[in-house]
């Protein structure tokens, strides 16, 4: 155990500049009572206005314009590659962080050094509705996050460890990332947008690592904001309001993520879970989204990439144990 509370943090927020979100978050940033902040934004808009905004308004961040637009992945990877902090803080730019947030949720790496991942209790905008008291892995083998849509009750106020944490709000140790990278990935750029976070933390548990949560490190979040801007935002079956290219990263995802973290045995064990959310979410495809298919038998490559990547995996662990 250490003391965390000179630490620097470092909090990476990959924005396209929709809706006005980021400037809500760079707010309750500045509210933090936590000062040991290095504050990095990776800009999509390709925007010189937006970008001029930004830094007029919030000089304290440091902005990083891409010259062409980055994958969610492929920008936090840059996000960490230059920062310094100790602990990283990756934030969705429609999520805000309620006071003392940051000081709050350090308390969780404090557990146990092994504890790579700490989650807070991440509220939706009305301060009510849970979107996220953990990450967990379900049986389906999809990312489950506990409480999603309730209301909160005071249910899930107990500190506990958990699986993972929600990518919209990710506190993570930087020495867990940099233990659990694939090369120069943080985060698997094959995924582009979904499921990163559940493959992050499967990874990190593989290592040895683990989840923490702290129901008094409280956030909010404008579920889709980012992605599924208007009828979509904060709605039940969110594939229903996803672009083409959107729900082929989200099904594609899953079998990324399955085919690099499962172990044979536990296939095996889930396989029934496994075919009856493929039968329905192949249905859906058919029925709904039939271009999808020939896309989807267009990217085998990710695959093959992906057995690549357990490979090197299988290979880190070995390294490391020995």
């Amino acid at each position: 155990m250490h003391n965390s509370s000179n630490e620097i943090v470092s909090v990476i927020i990959v924005t396209r500049g929709i809706g006005g979100y980021l400037f809500l978050c760079l707010d309750s940033l500045k509210k933090q009572a936590y000062n040991a902040l290095e504050i990095i934004i990776i800009d999509n808009t390709l925007n010189p206005e937006f970008c001029r905004k930004a830094m007029a308004e919030y000089p304290e961040a440091k902005l990083y314009s891409s010259l062409e637009a980055l994958s969610y992945c492929e920008s936090l990877n840059k996000g960490i590659q230059i920062s310094k902090g100790r602990y990283i803080l990756c934030l969705n730019d429609d999520a805000s962080l309620g006071e003392r947030f940051i000081e709050n949720a350090l308390a969780g790496f404090g557990i146990d050094d092994k504890i790579g991942m700490v989650s807070g209790k991440v509220l939706r905008k009305d301060a009510i509705t849970i979107d996220s008291a953990g990450l967990f892995l379900s049986p389906w083998r999809t990312a489950s996050e506990r409480g999603y849509g309730s209301k909160d009750r005071g249910q899930f106020n107990k500190e506990e460890y958990i699986f993972g944490v929600n990518g919209a709000v990710a506190f993570y140790r930087r020495e867990m990332l940099e233990a659990i990278k694939i090369e120069s990935e943080y985060f698997d750029t094959d995924y582009h947008f979904f499921y990163e976070d559940l493959d992050v933390a499967w990874r990190a548990r593989l290592f040895g690592w683990e989840g923490y949560y702290i129901p008094g490190a409280v956030a909010y979040h404008l579920r889709g904001g980012s992605v599924r801007p208007g009828k979509g935002v904060n709605k039940p079956y969110a594939r229903r309001y996803l672009n083409n290219q959107l729900h082929l990263d989200l099904l594609k995802n899953r079998y990324l993520t399955l085919i690099k973290n499962e172990s044979m045995a536990d296939f095996i064990l889930r396989l029934p879970f496994i075919l009856l959310y493929d039968i329905l979410a192949w249905a859906y495809i058919l029925f709904f989204r039939p271009s999808l298919i020939i896309k989807f038998f267009s990217n085998l490559k990710y695959f093959s990439r992906a057995l690549n990547k357990r490979k090197i995996i299988k290979r880190m662990k070995n390294e490391a144990a020995s």
